[in-house]
This record gives structure tokens, sequence and C-alpha cells, in this order.
């Protein structure tokens, strides 16, 4: 590297040197081929169906309910997110390395862009795992509901949805517990997860298997009661349901057999996600009549109205269970490209420290936190736009990245490669720009403002301790140690 190209914000990641950092990381190499697909599956399915389904079938006060054609939603956001997935599973098999797209960005196009991504996700992962806690809440207070008991508007809803709420204290609640799971170590935590992943695929069998049995084809027509632009826009919103796989590359340095497992098991877990949505979103709206739908507990509110109101309660509790993976799954992302970002010097290294157990305490809770805020005072669909806009400028990055690093490294070693290049990732940039367009102006703004704090945080410190410049503290320090 260049003296000129050390010092530019364009500056990559040496190829050689991610093999070393990962063996030195600290971090706990615990997951298996099947731990890690279900740490996918568990980040996709989840309050995607078991919330947003029923919210964008349904509508709301801004957006009319697309009824039947919410299963047409999940098809373009699938379509869009298979694209970045393979992306993903070729960057996946050759940087095997903690932060995901935040490190493919950086090797691939330059520190800037893997800063951009970066600080992207740091605040989008954290917004998932607000959207997902506020779902759980629907949920526990549809099961209370089937026993009489109604948690108080102050305190299970916020202003914004116009019920008397205050504050979603059952949404703070639900992200410290998951905070606490995650705390005590990513080998628990994957067990965890693949015990509560069998549960959850078990479930959405049982919804599809009984629930099929009163699916009313009626409720079927008009199939897209708004026209297709509201469709084009609910994709966008569900998109929130389809990326889960990009958290599950976060991990990447705690898999036994990264190279090798990562790429399978990210495309394992979208197939099977896909396959159980399209199922689950007909007996959806095929059970209830979209203007009847509950856009907080869909299939609890469906079981009910077809008079088993003791199904939609196990559901209730079991959507609870399941939903949890997710919140897991995405608070290990935020920590895992928190950390790699602190251990490249673009964040004050006291962020990267890790406990006898592998596990950054110190960015877990944080993040933890404030999740807890933004779950206990925001709206569900606010936050989830707001996660979406990130992701989807995720996966850009990424399509984008894959392209060009098949052109400058072409002979680097590849345990998965990306078929029909570069027509799959330039169709993942394409679609994935076009669902940005459909999310709201509001969303953009809070988008934007979060980018104008990361570049003056770049600016001001990154930059300057970055480990790729030769002038900065921790470079010296680094490279004395490595002598």
């Amino acid at each position: 590297m260049s003296s000129i190209e050390a010092r530019s914000v364009w500056r990559r990641k040496p190829l050689d040197a991610i093999e070393e950092e990962s063996a030195t990381s600290g971090l706990h190499k615990s997951l298996g081929l099947w731990q890690l697909t279900a740490i996918g599956v568990g980040g996709i399915i989840g309050v995607g169906i078991f919330s947003l389904a029923g919210l964008v079938a349904h509508g709301d006060a801004d957006n009319p309910g697309v009824g039947p054609a919410v299963l047409i939603s999940f098809l373009i956001a699938g379509l869009a997110s298979a694209a970045a997935a393979l992306s993903y599973a070729e960057f996946a098999g050759m940087i095997p390395r903690a932060g995901s797209a935040y490190t493919y960005g950086s090797v691939a196009l330059g520190e800037l862009a893997g800063w951009f991504i970066g600080w992207d996700l740091l605040l989008e992962y954290i917004a998932i795992v607000a959207v997902v806690a506020i779902g759980i809440s629907g949920y526990l207070d549809a099961f209370l509901g089937g026993f009489g008991v109604h948690l108080p508007a102050w305190m299970a809803s916020t202003v914004d949805e116009g019920k008397g709420g205050i504050i979603n204290l059952p949404a703070i609640l639900i992200c410290l517990l998951v905070t606490l799971i995650l705390s005590r170590g990513t080998k628990a935590f994957g067990r965890f997860e693949l015990a509560v992943v069998v549960v959850k695929v078990v479930l959405i069998l049982f919804i599809v298997g009984l629930g099929v049995f009163y699916i009313n084809t009626n409720n079927y027509v008009p199939f897209m009661p708004s026209g297709f632009a509201p469709v084009a826009s609910g994709a966008a919103t569900v998109f929130f349901a389809v990326f889960g796989y990009d958290a599950m590359s976060t991990a990447a340095e705690e898999a036994t057999d990264g190279k090798k497992h990562m790429p399978k098991a990210i495309i394992l877990s979208l197939v099977i996600a896909m396959l159980l949505y399209v199922a689950a979103t007909l007996v959806l709206t095929g059970m209830q009549n979209y203007h009847d739908i509950d856009p907080k507990a869909g299939f609890a509110s469906a079981f009910a109205g077809v008079g088993l109101p003791i199904v939609a309660s196990i559901i209730s509790v079991f959507a609870v269970l399941s939903i949890l993976t997710v919140m897991l799954t995405f608070l290990l992302g935020v920590t895992r490209v928190w950390f790699s970002m602190s251990r490249d010097g673009l964040l004050p290294k006291w962020f990267s420290k890790v406990d006898r157990g592998g596990t950054p305490q110190r960015v877990t809770w944080i993040a933890g936190a404030g999740s807890a805020f933004l779950a206990g005072v925001f709206p569900i669909r606010a936050v989830a736009d707001l996660t979406n806009i990130g992701i989807l400028a995720a996966f850009v990055v990424v399509c984008v990245s894959v392209i060009v690093f098949r052109r400058t490294k072409p002979h680097a070693p590849r345990t998965f490669r990306l078929p029909w290049m570069p027509v799959v990732p330039a169709f993942g940039v394409i679609a994935s720009l076009a669902l940005i367009t459909q999310l709201h102006w509001e969303t953009w703004v809070r988008f934007v403002v979060w980018l104008a704090i990361g570049l003056v945080i770049y600016f001001a410190y990154g930059r300057k301790h970055s480990l790729l410049n030769p002038d900065s503290p921790r470079h010296t320090r680094e490279a004395s140690r490595r002598a």
C-alpha cells in the first residue's frame, strides 16, 4: 500500500490481514453449519410473519391494506433479497470475519464505504431489535386478552399510536431480557437459538396445517384491492422479514469453519424462510378478510375469528418465544459490527474489549439499551421503515462490492462463486434502490441525519485512528506488538 493510498479515505484492508485478526480476536469459534442456519432462520422468520404480514395486509392510517396481495409483497422482497444473499454468500466464503457488510465494503470499496455501511448497520440492527420487541408486546397483549386481562394503554403503547399511550413498557423489558441472554456468551446463545428455531418452524407448520382447513376462498377476492402501488410499498415494509442472514454473517468469526459453512447457511436460511412465508400468508389472508386482521397479532386474531380462541392463545405464547430469536440474531449482529469497527480503530478500542467468555459485554449492553429506548417510544411502522432503508442501503453496497471485487481480485480463493455475474448483483442493486424509493420521506430524513452524524465522527476520530492509517497511534502500537 503506497503512502498516499494509506492516507486516503478509500484505503482498503488487505485480505491477508483478515485471517490474522480473526485468529487473535478473542471470539470463540463454536458455531457449526446447523447452528449458523438456525441463526439465519431465527433472524428472518419472526415479527415479519407474525406482525408485519398482518399490518401490510390490513393497512394503517397512512397506507391502504393490500389484502391477499401481501403474498406478492413478500415475493418481491424475497426476490430482491435473494440477489443480495448470493452476494453475501460469495463474500462470506472469502472473508469469514465479524462485521458482515461493513467488512465486505471496507475490503472491496475502501474505508469510507465500509464506515458508511457499518455506521448505518449500527442503527438499523438496533432498530430491528426494537421492532421485534414491539411485535412481541402486541402478541403478549393478545395472549392476556384471551383471559380477559388487558394492559393499561399508557404502558403498552406509544403516544404516536393514538391510544392514550405514553410508553411501551413490555417492549422495553423484552429488549433488556434478550440483552441478558446474549451477554451469557455465544455458545449458550447458539444452543438456545437452535432449540427455539425448531419450535418456531414447528409452530408455523402447525399454523399452516390447521389453518388450511379454515380457508374461505371468498377472502381472496379481490386479491389486490388497492392496486399495485401499495403492494410495492408493502414490499419495502416486509423487506424487514427477509434479510436475517446478513446479521448471521456477522458471526462468521465464531463459526468452526466459516469459509465452508457460511455460504451454505446463508442460502439455506433464506430458502427455508421463503417457503414458510408463502404458505403462511396464503393461510392468513384465506382464514380472515384482510379488513378484520389484527395488524399487531395477525394469526392470533385469525384463529380467534374462526372460533379457536385457545389456539390463538397458544400461537401468541409460542410467537413470543419464537420472535425472541430475531432479537437475539440482530443484537448479536450489531455487537459484532460495533466490535469490528472498534478493532479496526474507527471507534475507540474500549468498545472491542471482550470478557473471559469471549463476549463484547460493553457494546452488548449499550446496544440493548438503545433498542429498549426505540421500542419504548416509537410505533412499529416508523421503526420498521427506518430499519429497511438501512438494510437496503447495505445490500446496494454489498452487491456493488462483489462486482468490484470480482474484477480487482479475480483469483482470490472463493468457496462459493455467485452465478450469472454481474447480472444477479446488478439486479440486487436495482431492486434495492427501487424498494428504497417506496419508503416515506420522514424515513429518509432520519436516515440522512444519522449518516451525517456518522461522517462527523469518522472525519473527527475514525480516519485519524484507523489501523490502516500509518500515522495512527494504534497502528504504531500494533506494528510494534507484531514485531
